[in-house]
């Protein structure tokens, strides 16, 4: 969702005057996060591979994995809080495949029990601090279901560092066929999609602490600037310019 998360689950702590913020979870990994909508912000999230369980006042429900900016608007004063799962996680403490909720969002209903939805609604409601009954309520979450294929973190770890598919593919005993086979359980798409988000936001990382735009490319693992503006465009939906101005 949106924010100043880093790739692959990592967080930036946002200390400007904002409406959005974050902290790191008890959740290996994840990010809490709350967010007032203030009237006109129409910012838009930008994939970053993860998957996120939102509360607002009266719903409970799932961000899928995203391939394409999404443009979130709310009301002014609406208030959001979030528990963004490390990429891969979420569909094992969820029950759901990550491919079933791509681009989507999901009232939590329509994946749990409509009765046990309503009343942790009812719980995050009330709470003097909603994100952190939220967080809670994903922490006994996972103590409650077996805990993330352990191949996932090591092939973040690769592709986030921009080792290719097959060398990752290779390092968990697989076959390239095999990992996108899998991937899309957890991730909503192929490795090779994985790959180019988490080039993406690896290379906004860069570009926002002011590395020059063709270093950013070149460090990112894009071909040339000119790959880099293209891969912004298509993913995020504006100029990388107008990104880093947000």
């Amino acid at each position: 969702m949106a924010g100043s998360a880093g790739s692959a689950g990592s967080y930036v702590e946002d200390v400007s005057p904002s409406p959005y913020r974050e902290r790191a979870s008890r959740l290996p990994g994840a990010v809490v996060w709350t967010r007032t909508a203030v009237p006109g912000d129409s910012a838009p999230v930008l994939p970053d591979g993860c998957m996120d369980l939102l509360w607002t006042e009266g719903r409970l429900f799932v961000a899928g994995p995203d391939t394409r900016a999404y443009v979130s608007e709310a009301s002014g004063g609406t208030r959001f809080a979030g528990v963004r799962f490390f990429p891969g996680t979420a569909p094992a403490y969820l029950g759901v495949p990550a491919h079933e909720l791509r681009d989507r969002r999901v009232d939590l209903a329509d994946l749990w029990s409509a009765g046990a939805v309503r009343r942790l609604t009812e719980r995050v409601d009330a709470a003097a601090d909603p994100a952190a009954a939220l967080e809670a309520l994903a922490v006994a979450r996972a103590g409650d279901v077996d805990p993330p294929d352990p191949w996932v973190r090591g092939a973040v770890a690769g592709l986030s560092a921009g080792r290719s598919v097959a060398s990752v593919a290779d390092a968990v005993g697989w076959s390239e066929r095999q990992l996108h086979r899998r991937a899309r359980g957890v991730f909503g798409y192929g490795p090779k999609t994985l790959a180019r988000i988490l080039r993406l936001q690896r290379a906004l990382g860069l570009a926002r602490d002011g590395v020059p735009l063709a270093d950013t490319a070149a460090r990112a693992g894009f071909a040339d600037q000119a790959h880099l503006a293209r891969d912004v465009r298509e993913l995020a939906g504006a100029p990388l310019g107008e990104l880093l101005r947000r």
